[in-house]
């Protein structure tokens, strides 16, 4: 079985979905076509980002204070990943 990738993103840093697609595009080397939407990050999760990969998001609550509504649209999208793709899982810290 192979190691799982490990990809951090600071919630500190996350108040906006734009702001979540530049974190998860620096640091996961999206390619530059990224369209930087939710459709757009569902097809780079899907089809561009090699597995085993896991995302560990810390200070997500800081995350979900600032994001409101959007913060829950990204984790549905997030969850509704680990369903699809079984070399993925999600970490909330």
């Amino acid at each position: 079985m192979s190691v799982s990738i490990p990809y951090r993103l600071q919630g500190s840093r996350i108040n906006s979905l734009e702001k979540a697609y530049q974190e998860m595009a620096r640091e996961m080397a999206f390619p530059p076509h990224f369209g930087h939407n939710l459709d757009a990050l569902w097809d780079v999760l899907t089809t561009e980002v090699t597995g085993p990969f896991e995302i560990i998001w810390e200070d997500a609550k800081q995350s979900q204070k600032k994001m409101g509504k959007d913060y829950r649209r990204l984790l549905k999208l997030l969850k509704d990943l680990e369903r699809t793709r079984e070399d993925f899982r999600l970490k909330l810290k």
